[in-house]
Order: structure tokens, then C-alpha cells, then sequence
């Protein structure tokens, strides 16, 4: 070995060591592992950072900014109502979660597709007196093969292929390349997971979830022109809410209160429904039934001509009390005079927070109305938790009381000072999307002209995924403040930091070695059992190392291994985006397993019996799929 080679293998027996350990998260040591080579002179110093300026990095950045359009939106919860059959048997119930997860992870971040898809596991699961485990792990399992289907499905698959695109000889990946394998692939194992696999996850008890819990919220819906309900029985309502857990208090018509309404009363347009259901179910609740959150609205105050009795009263009771604790200055003047209040809470960037009450709270004993919350804060109260039962008039009308818990929407800054001025404490965010039909149109079109624009190599994957990126951000899709929040910055530095180092392994020859060991002590020359190898070698290494990190070190290995037999480099180079994307032995092989960990109650050693059944299946059928569309 030359003085070359003897130091990129330390450096990567190092990387991988502390990759294993885990004591350190993984951008930190690529970024170590990147300063390192360049010390050492396995790196040019002009080139360290170029790696970060690749299309593989820009184009998982932009696909996760997309990914959040579609949750935010409410796209996937669409989708999913659509998909999902609401009493159907177990199998039929894990196939459609496994085959809906692996669809969503084929285009969208697989990480989000499972936090979107996991409250419907654990409602199905509850549905089928089931242990949650036993949909989560399907569920985790059909989202990572998934992500075997497309360029944009996981990054290892831009990994690969942009190491691929870096050779003179050898062009990118296209966005459909990995289809061929990774559909097939897909059907198969979610078959066996529906079939099989699930009966193989063992039985444990959810564990304990991070956060809180809160008794059931009481809320108030209306009933929208055209919506789907209007028309209908009281008694057909109270069946689907019955689904859901929730179920119907009262109705407000007309501002008349009827308590605890007939069955065969008929639902209008404009009826209020007052609801008592868990946050978890909300959004569900506003989909299925088609209703509207009732104080989901612009501030009062902004028209005049539109408000209604209470947003008057509300107006009425706050200038009294602005006059009468001696508020003076800008604000106080233009609630009095009716002026445009604070921006509206329907801005783009507006969140939802749960706050508690406190025993010492200036709140307690007012109600929204007295704190002019939509007209002066722009805050809307959508629903409140309290512990012991309670009626009330109307929402807007309860008095608070501590302990309560308050479901807030509005501007964050906006509510991180309101709970600071109110005394409020903020309790764990909860990811709750109130369905927006026309976002998530939108959402799903930017996404799909993306994917078709690069399908059809009309814009290279990297600039047509930027361009969704803009468009979203121009037509509100994506909060422009959360934009950068939605991407994954350590796997993005993790990308940039690793492609260098990869390249240093191909220059310095020391993939060519790790390849010719490889063959020459298990191939033995055969180009089919060192397809296997290298397959089989990348899975194990997955399984406890970061994929993405999985594939940077295995690409060169597999190309090498491929140029050294003389057969095709794209065969192996498959095998090594499989390989890195199927990590199902271990929880912390796959940034999926460990989500459902702990929601799951599930133990380290607890994924090997699903797991490895998992890993044959994908070394069996994808290994003849690969000699058919990727012949050697």
C-alpha cells in the first residue's frame, strides 16, 4: 500500500469506527474526516468544499422544502382518507399503509412520509385492538423500500448517482433509472410485509410518548356552503365522529343554542357543530365531515361589513377595557377607531401552539372577548382543554380557569409574546395541519411538474427541484420562515463533507483494493457473486452506520469492484444504492427505525425478525432484477 492509501484507510476505519460508536453525530465526524484528507493531502484545499456545491446536496435540500409543502398543506392527509380502507381486516389495513408510505417516499423526504403517516398507524392500530408496533414497523419498513423507487426517493440514490456523474466517462442517474429494480422490489416486499412480516413484529407495549397529554379539546366547527355534510342527519354525523373518538355536544344555529340536538335534526349551512375531540383527531375531524374551524378567520375589525354579533361585542368589551386601564398610544387608538388590526393569523407563516394556563396568569377569569385576542392580538382561539367537564355558551364566551389549555393560532412571535405578557406557559408543538385543499393542490402540482421536468431531462434534477422551491415559496405553499427550517442540514453537510472523501478513496486507489480483496478472497472472479458481495457487504454496513454515509463509502468500492471484473459499473453501482437504502436489522440504520422506537416500545434486538427476513427478500429478488435491466 502506498503512503496514499495507508492514510484514507485510517481515516475511514476512523470515520466508520465512529460512525458505529455513536457518540458523535454524523455530520460532525464527515466534516472531521473531510478536514482530515486535506491535511493529510488526500484533498486539494481549493476542492474541500465542493462537495457542498453538488447537485446531489442542492437537490436533497430541495426536496426536503417540497416535502414540507406537503405536509404543511395538509396533501398527504388527502391522500391517505383516499387510500386507506376504514374497516378493513389487518392485512388489508398494512398493505395500504405500506404501499401508501412506499408511494409518498418515492418522491417526498421518506422521513416525513412516515411522522405524517405514524397518527394514522397508531389510529388503525387502536381500530384493530393491535399493539402499535405491529403497523409502525410495516409502516417504517414500506417507507424505506420506497425510497428505492426514484433518484429523488432517499439519498443514497443521489449519492451514488452523482458519484456516477463525477466520472468524465459516465453521466447522472436519471429520475426513473431506479424504478426498473426498485418497483418491482417495493411490490414484493410490501406483499410480504402485509402477508407476513407483520405477524413477525413482537407484540410490546407503547412506550411512554414524549411530551404531554390533555384531556379532549372542545372546539367549534361550522358547516361551509356546499360542504359535504350539509343536508344530513345529526345521527350520521355523530357515527363518523364516532370513528374518530370524538363526538358532538351542541349545535348553534342562527346564534340560537341547542343543547344536545336530535339525531334526526338536519345539518345547514352556517350551523356551528361544538365538538369534543382530541387535538391528535382535529384535523381529521375538518377533513372527513368537510367543516371549518370556526374561529379560523381574519381578525375582526379588518371589514367592517362583515362582522357578526360577537366579533362587534368582542370590539365593544375591548375598548372598554382600553379605556378603562388608561391605554394610550397608537394601538389603543386604532381599536377604538376601528383601524386595521394586527396582520391576520391566515399569513402564511402563522403556527399553532398548545399553552397552559397558570394559577398566576392575568388571563384567568377573561375570555377571548375581554382580551380582544383575534381583533388586538391576531391570535385565534380555536379549541380549549380543560380536566373537569364544562358548558359554554360559545367559545369565545369561556372564562379561563388555570390548568386550561389552550389551542392557539396565530403569528409565532406573536404567540411567543402573548405567552410572555400572559403568563401563559407554551407546551410541546404538536403538528397539527389544518387542511388547506387549495395548498395542497398547489403543493402536489409544484411537486409533480418537478419530477416530470427532471424525468424528462428537460432541466437537470438539481435545477428543476430549485425552480419547485421558488415557486413554492412565491405562492405561499412553504412558510417563507420555515423554509430553512424544513431542510435537513446535518444530512446536507453530511453530503457535502462525505463526496470529497469518497473521491479521495477512488484517487488514492484504495476502492480498487477494498474491491480486488473483496473478489479475490469471496468472488473468487465471479461477477455474480461479487454483485452479491458488495450487496450484501453495503447492507450490513447500513445497518449501523447512516445510509448516506453507507453509500459514499461503498460507491467507489462497487465501481472499482465493477472496472476490476470488467463488467458493467452501473450493475454494482445499483447494488450499492439498494444495499445502502435497505436497513432493516437494527433501529439505527435508518433515521425511519428510530422514529418508531420508541412509540413503538420496541428493543434494539427487535427489528432483526422482521428485519432480516426483509434482507433476503431484497438480496433475492433484486440481485435477478439487476442482471435483467442492468445486464453485467
Amino acid at each position: 500500500m502506498s503512503h496514499d492509501q495507508i492514510a484514507i484507510t485510517v481515516v475511514m476505519m476512523a470515520v466508520i469506527g465512529m460512525f458505529m460508536w455513536g457518540r458523535w453525530r454524523h455530520d460532525m465526524v464527515a466534516v472531521g474526516a473531510l478536514l482530515a484528507c486535506v491535511v493529510l493531502g488526500l484533498v486539494a484545499p481549493g476542492q474541500a468544499f465542493a462537495g457542498f456545491s453538488h447537485p446531489a446536496v442542492v437537490t436533497v435540500a430541495c426536496v426536503l422544502v417540497l416535502s414540507r409543502g406537503l405536509q404543511l398543506s395538509g396533501a398527504v392527509d388527502v391522500l391517505s382518507r383516499a387510500v386507506l380502507p376504514d374497516s378493513a381486516r389487518p392485512t388489508a389495513s398494512i398493505a395500504a399503509l405500506a404501499a401508501l408510505a412506499a408511494v409518498l417516499s418515492a418522491f417526498m423526504n421518506n422521513v416525513g412520509a412516515l411522522a405524517l403517516l405514524m397518527p394514522v398507524a397508531i389510529q388503525v392500530a387502536s381500530r384493530l385492538d393491535l399493539p402499535p408496533g405491529k403497523l409502525l414497523m410495516p409502516l417504517a419498513f414500506g417507507s424505506i423500500l420506497g425510497g428505492t423507487m426514484t433518484l429523488i426517493g432517499t439519498p443514497p440514490n443521489l449519492i451514488v448517482s452523482g458519484f456516477r456523474g463525477s466520472r468524465p466517462d459516465m453521466g447522472a442517474f436519471g429520475m426513473f433509472d431506479f424504478s426498473m429494480v426498485g418497483l418491482p422490489l417495493t411490490a414484493v416486499g410490501v406483499v410480504f410485509i402485509a402477508l407476513v412480516g407483520w405477524r413477525l413484529v413482537p407484540a410490546r407495549k407503547q412506550a411512554g410518548t414524549a411530551g404531554f397529554e390533555t384531556s379532549s379539546y372542545i372546539t367549534e366547527l361550522r358547516v361551509p356552503e356546499n360542504s359535504a355534510i350539509e343536508g344530513k342527519q345529526v345521527r350520521e354525523v355523530t357515527r363518523v365522529l364516532a370513528d374518530l373518538d370524538a363526538q358532538m355536544l351542541d349545535l348553534v344555529r342562527n346564534d340560537v343554542y341547542v343543547r344536545s340536538p336530535r339525531p334526526g335534526k338536519v345539518l345547514r349551512a352556517g350551523d356551528i357543530l361544538v365538538l369534543e375531540a382530541n387535538v391528535g383527531v382535529l384535523a381529521e375531524v375538518l377533513s372527513r365531515l368537510d367543516l371549518k374551524l370556526e374561529e379560523d378567520k381574519p381578525p375582526a375589525g379588518s371589514d367592517g361589513a362583515d362582522k357578526g354579533d360577537g366579533d362587534r361585542q368582542e370590539e365593544r368589551v375591548g375598548a372598554g377595557m382600553a379605556k378603562s386601564s388608561g391605554s394610550t398610544g397608537p394601538e389603543a387608538d386604532q381599536e377604538e377607531g376601528g383601524e386595521t388590526p394586527p396582520e391576520s393569523v391566515h399569513d402564511t407563516e402563522a403556527g399553532l401552539v398548545e399553552m397552559a394556563v397558570l394559577p398566576e396568569s392575568r388571563i384567568v377569569g377573561s375570555s377571548a372577548s375581554d382580551l380582544l385576542l383575534r381583533s388586538r392580538y391576531g391570535i385565534n382561539l380555536l379549541a380549549v382543554a380543560r380536566q373537569d367537564s364544562f358548558t359554554i355558551a360559545r367559545l369565545r364566551s369561556l372564562r379561563f380557569k388555570p390548568g386550561d389549555v389552550l389551542l392557539l393560532q396565530g403569528r409565532r412571535d406573536v404567540l411567543n409574546e402573548f405567552a410572555n405578557s400572559s403568563g401563559c406557559v407554551p407546551l410541546a408543538q404538536r403538528d397539527l395541519n389544518i387542511p388547506d385543499k387549495r395548498k395542497a393542490l398547489l403543493a402536489a402540482g409544484i411537486l409533480g411538474v418537478s419530477v416530470g421536468v427532471a424525468a424528462l431531462d428537460l432541466l437537470p434534477a438539481a435545477v428543476s427541484f430549485a425552480g419547485g422551491v421558488l415557486a413554492s415559496m412565491a405562492l405561499r405553499t412553504v412558510p417563507l420562515r420555515t423554509v430553512y427550517e424544513a431542510v435537513d442540514w446535518p444530512v446536507v453537510i453530511l453530503l457535502g463533507a462525505l463526496l470529497p472523501v469518497a473521491g479521495a478513496m477512488q484517487s488514492t486507489g484504495l476502492a480498487d483494493l477494498i474491491a480486488r480483496l473483496l473478489l479475490d478472497t469471496m468472488a473468487q472472479g465471479n461477477a455474480f457473486v461479487g454483485l452479491a458481495v458488495i450487496m450484501a457487504t453495503t447492507m450490513v454496513l447500513t445497518d449501523f452506520m447512516n445510509n448516506t454515509a453507507t453509500a459514499a463509502v461503498m460507491a467507489p468500492v462497487g465501481l472499482g469492484a465493477a472496472l476490476r471484473l470488467g463488467v458493467n459499473p452501473d450493475t454494482f453501482l445499483m447494488a450499492v444504492a439498494i444495499g445502502a437504502s435497505c436497513a432493516f436489522l437494527t433501529p439505527i440504520g435508518h433515521q425511519n427505525n428510530t422514529l418508531i422506537l420508541g412509540p413503538g416500545g420496541f428493543r434494539f434486538g427487535d427489528y432483526w425478525r422482521m428485519g432480516l427476513p426483509m434482507d433476503v427478500l431484497v438480496l433475492s429478488v433484486s440481485l435477478p432484477l439487476l442482471l435483467i435491466f442492468w445486464p453485467l
